[in-house]
């Protein structure tokens, strides 16, 4: 039982911590370049990484296991960040976290192609009609939203799922905070060269905040809320602990409003709502 909540409780810390990602990637945006953004995080990151595995003497992972650790970092190291960090570039963060409330149902869709579950048909019934929320509230937002950012978005939450699928399955024996270190590790030569390739002309322009949200990204979007989102899903079950993603949403909504002031009308919860419900309702059958 101890277990267990210890389990509940390092997730709801991850969950908590990955919600500030959206608002901190939009606030670093403003005066990043994008691809400069994402490959820096990682590299921050990963020095950090290699700090803990040292300090921790870590064993190396088998060479089975590149592959799964490649399609991680794929997922959370370079498609994630990437890919919201440019979708924030034409939609707001609190439009972006609506789609982060698709991120459990994706992680269950990868799980179920890559561990061969069967789940019921009111599984797929459930995903469709969270599919067919977020598309109907990008449609009637009209044009405070737009499409190029709505794809982007959508590409970013699949890319996610597949990381969060691969990296729980992979956790179970190398360890949560052990697996995101060395997908970092693995992706630090590639995002090392894009880093120096995509560096600003000048960075006396950038902004003390924007500074900032590259700090809350790279130490604790890509390492500390890995620590104890890997932790929950090792202590307390995958399957339970996976839920507290529906919690993200609301999170981020709250962020989104009382840092950066953006305007979280009652269409935009709604659709949080529906879609949390839609998720919570395909999980329940994903067996």
């Amino acid at each position: 039982m101890k277990t267990s909540l210890e389990g509940w409780g390092s997730g709801l810390a991850g969950v908590v911590i990955f919600s500030g990602s959206l608002p901190a990637t939009r606030i670093a945006v403003a005066d990043f370049p994008p691809l400069f953004l994402t490959s820096a995080r990682a590299v921050i990151a990963a020095f950090l990484a290699v700090v803990l595995l040292l300090i921790l003497r870590q064993p190396k992972p088998r060479r089975g296991d590149l592959v799964s650790l490649a399609l991680i970092a794929l997922g959370v190291v370079v498609g994630f960040p990437l890919l919201t960090a440019l979708a924030l570039q034409y939609v707001t963060s609190a439009h972006s976290i609506v789609f982060v409330g698709l991120l459990p149902l994706a992680t269950a869709i990868f799980g179920v192609l890559r561990g061969g579950e069967r789940p019921k048909p009111l599984f797929w019934l459930f995903s469709g009609l969270g599919s067919a929320t977020v598309v109907g509230f990008a449609v009637l937002r009209g044009g405070e939203v737009s499409l190029a950012g709505d794809l982007l978005m959508l590409a970013a939450i699949l890319v996610c799922g597949l990381g969060y699928a691969e990296g729980a399955t992979l956790s179970r024996r190398l360890g949560g905070w052990q697996v995101i270190s060395w997908a970092l590790i693995l992706s630090l030569p590639f995002m090392a060269v894009v880093m120096l390739a995509s560096l600003p002309a000048s960075f006396a322009g950038i902004a003390p905040g924007a500074w900032a949200g590259l700090a809350y990204v790279s130490v604790f979007s890509m390492l500390i809320g890995f620590i104890f989102w890997y932790r929950g899903l090792a202590l307390g079950g995958i399957a339970g602990v996976g839920q507290l993603q529906l919690l993200q949403p609301f999170f981020g909504l709250l962020l989104a409003a009382s840092l950066l002031h953006e305007a979280v009308n009652p269409a935009m919860v709604f659709a949080t709502l529906a879609v949390v419900a839609c998720v919570a309702g395909a999980r329940r059958f994903a067996r």
